[in-house]
């Protein structure tokens, strides 16, 4: 009895149709399980004119048992960027990678994943020539790119985000109404709804569209550090030294408060709808269920421990990356390595599976949206700071190929976004 009164506190209260609506996707979720030998059609996703998916399987595969360990010396490095790369997105389409840094003039490049090649640079201007300049004046921190493929957003520590045309990378719109730093970016995935996320300890939502501001959400202590959503009207958010992951519900306005890192919240992705990963710098990898105020499993130390002038301390995670509706997390620090997790079954335990050498800070990951690949911006620098620096890192974008093992079934590719 006091094992179950103990669940009980921690569980989230609902209201009504957040139980109905949780416990008919429990229902689905059973039958899924039982399975129809049939193939299931294909849902088209991401609104009208979205491009359907050839890759798209059920919900929660177990793909950790499909993919093989990528051969480090098939990883492919992409130069260009002269400072540390601090965040990047790839089109829907899987066909081109977008990335930004902390190069002086502040370039923006548009990539060819097949061939490498740099399709396209805006480069920045002076602080206050915004109006003037194509491209932004100061460190850009996030990017997000709409579901469609048509908008990509950027977010700057001079407290802009800019919105651009990705096929022909001509800047569109300027938003401004945040105070501080813009440190983290999302569209909700089949709209062209804005969440972003700031120093300045809010989340302000807008309308891509119509060039227009929203609301402003506020309830963090600390500046906010990342930012992911999904198809459903709410966000999720890294607290920072707040020590919060926060729930917003935007029609609502409220918000949902889990706890349990002891450092300060660094990055945060949705792995699907009802779970979550956080990285920390206290070295401490925390996987979430939304229904939990506390985390379903906790990796520690997950990088292992540095000597820092005689005291040990644990590498930091500065980047997640869930590949959506799978169990296959990525993990990226300063530690020589880009470690791949499972999601345990249930979403109960976190295990490591393997590491790939790469030597810099790992500021940005991101899985393709087939699976077939992970992409790491790399940095001398953490890309919030110059804490230190590795020299002998290369400021790059690897792309990580996922193979697909020969025992798997079906010529499909694992994972769907």
């Amino acid at each position: 009895r006091r094992r179950e009164a103990a669940a009980a506190e921690e569980e989230v209260e609902e209201t009504p149709q957040e139980k109905k609506l949780r416990l008919a996707k429990q229902y689905l979720e059973e039958l899924r399980q039982l399975g129809e030998s049939r193939p299931a059609p294909v849902p088209r996703r991401g609104g009208p004119g979205a491009r359907p998916s050839s890759h798209a399987l059920p919900a929660h595969i177990p793909l950790s048992l499909q993919v093989q360990p990528p051969d480090p010396t098939s990883i492919r490095v992409l130069r260009g960027h002269q400072l540390p790369v601090t965040c990047l997105v790839i089109s829907p389409d899987d066909r081109f990678i977008f990335s930004a840094s902390k190069d002086g003039s502040l370039i923006k490049c548009k990539w060819e994943v097949d061939s490498g090649k740099r399709l396209c640079v805006v480069p920045g201007g002076k602080k206050g020539t915004e109006e003037r300049h194509m491209g932004h004046a100061s460190h850009i921190l996030c990017m997000a790119i709409s579901s469609d493929g048509k908008y990509l957003a950027t977010g700057d520590r001079n407290k802009l985000i800019m919105i651009w045309d990705t096929a022909t990378c001509k800047r569109l719109h300027i938003f401004t109404g945040h105070r501080d730093a813009v440190s983290g970016l999302s569209f909700r995935k089949g709209t062209h709804q804005l969440y972003s996320a700031s120093h300045d300890r809010c989340v302000k939502v807008w309308n891509v569209a119509e060039n227009a501001y929203v609301e402003t959400l506020f309830g963090h202590q600390d500046v906010i550090t990342g930012l992911d959503s999904l198809s459903r009207e709410c966000c999720v958010t890294a607290g920072g030294r707040d020590g919060t992951v926060r729930l917003w519900k935007i029609p609502e306005e409220t918000q949902l408060v889990f706890s349990g890192h002891q450092g300060s919240i660094d990055c945060i992705q949705l792995i699907n709808e009802e779970h979550m990963v956080s990285g920390a710098d206290d070295g401490s990898l925390a996987l979430w269920g939304l229904t939990k105020k506390k985390p379903l499993a906790l990796a520690r130390q997950a990088h292992g421990v540095q000597d820092a002038q005689g005291l040990e301390q644990p590498y930091w995670i500065s980047a997640v990356a869930a590949l959506r509706n799978s169990d296959l997390l990525a993990t990226g620090s300063h530690s020589a390595s880009v470690k791949f997790w499972k999601c345990g079954e249930g979403f109960r335990r976190l295990e490591h599976l393997w590491d790939i050498p790469l030597v810099g800070f790992v500021n940005s990951l991101k899985f393709s949206s087939s699976g077939d690949f992970l992409v790491a911006g790399i940095g001398q620098e953490h890309r919030l700071g110059r804490w230190w620096r590795i020299k002998e890192a290369k400021n790059s974008i690897c792309i990580i190929p996922l193979k697909q093992k020969a025992t798997a079934s079906g010529p499909e590719s694992p994972g769907s976004c």
